[in-house]
């Protein structure tokens, strides 16, 4: 499989290396800073984030309406150049990597999972499973298809189109596409937002199967606090910024926190919520 090429190593980077040469950790933002707008008008999404997202977890992002959750992905995923700052995935600084470096990247090492499932709907399932590595001119593994397949319950409908497809299956069709490539990390926003409870929990169920068996980094920017419960942490944003961390989340814990940060105004009692599996065993 094709691979970015690799730009200079800086002295962040060096500092980030361990002893077989790969970083420790997927993806590193270091004093990221967004701004939009000019001089007179100007809009500060991200003020200063610094973060890590280690191998191999899955990791919710939470905050407000406008805490800068979306361009925190956005810029992790090398979607929008920071204005100041680093973010560096695995060996690669972002900021050093031309338009055409960054699509290869992205192509090879991020998969991505949204709300919308951007499905062709011309292609069957397996076709658009495969779309990825088609177009990068690469071939899976014999056996590999039909392997990820199997992992998301959609074996039996490769050759269905997504119009023949539930929604949560459709959606199942997009975290396979996702893996397809054996990214470094898979980026997901709100990907259980059009999705009934029971759907949802299942999608939930596939992201964190990812982490713990296939050893997949998972950042998912959501507004649940059952969906971030499937998290190993989460990441509160507030106004731009950081505003502390979750481990071993609940949806009791979380919608706490986030009512602390103004997220939730309704002070009424919360739905009951479904435990998830961690709280089961």
């Amino acid at each position: 499989m094709n691979r970015a090429a690799p730009g200079r190593t800086t002295k962040r980077q060096e500092e980030t290396l361990n002893s077989s040469g790969k970083t420790t950790d997927a993806v590193r933002l270091t004093d990221v800073r967004k701004v939009y707008g000019k001089r007179d008008n100007q809009v500060v999404a991200l003020d200063g984030v610094t973060t890590q997202f280690d191998r191999g977890t899955f990791t919710a992002v939470m905050g407000p309406s406008g805490s800068g959750k979306s361009t925190l992905l956005q810029a992790a995923a090398g979607l929008d150049q920071p204005t100041s700052g680093s973010v560096l995935l695995e060996d690669h600084e972002l900021s050093e990597m031309n338009e055409t470096e960054l699509t290869k990247l992205r192509r090879d090492r991020i998969g991505f999972v949204f709300q919308a499932f951007n499905l062709l709907p011309v292609l069957t399932v397996r076709q658009n499973v495969t779309l990825p590595l088609r177009l990068a001119g690469d071939k899976p593994a014999r056996g590999h298809v039909s392997k990820i397949l199997d992992q998301v319950g959609l074996g039996e409908r490769k050759h269905h189109r997504p119009s023949e497809l539930s929604g949560g299956q459709q959606q199942r069709v997009a975290i396979a596409r996702a893996l397809i490539s054996d990214p470094a990390v898979v980026f997901a926003d709100e990907p259980t937002g059009a999705l009934d409870t029971r759907t949802a929990r299942d999608i939930l169920g596939l992201l964190r199967h990812a982490s713990e068996t296939a050893g997949q980094t998972i950042v998912m920017v959501t507004h649940d606090p059952v969906a971030a419960s499937y998290a190993d942490r989460v990441l509160f944003l507030a106004d731009g910024r950081l505003a502390g961390a979750l481990s071993s989340p609940t949806p009791e814990s979380v919608a706490e926190r986030m009512t602390h940060l103004g997220a939730f105004v309704d002070d009424g009692p919360l739905p009951r919520l479904e435990p998830t599996r961690r709280e089961q065993r």
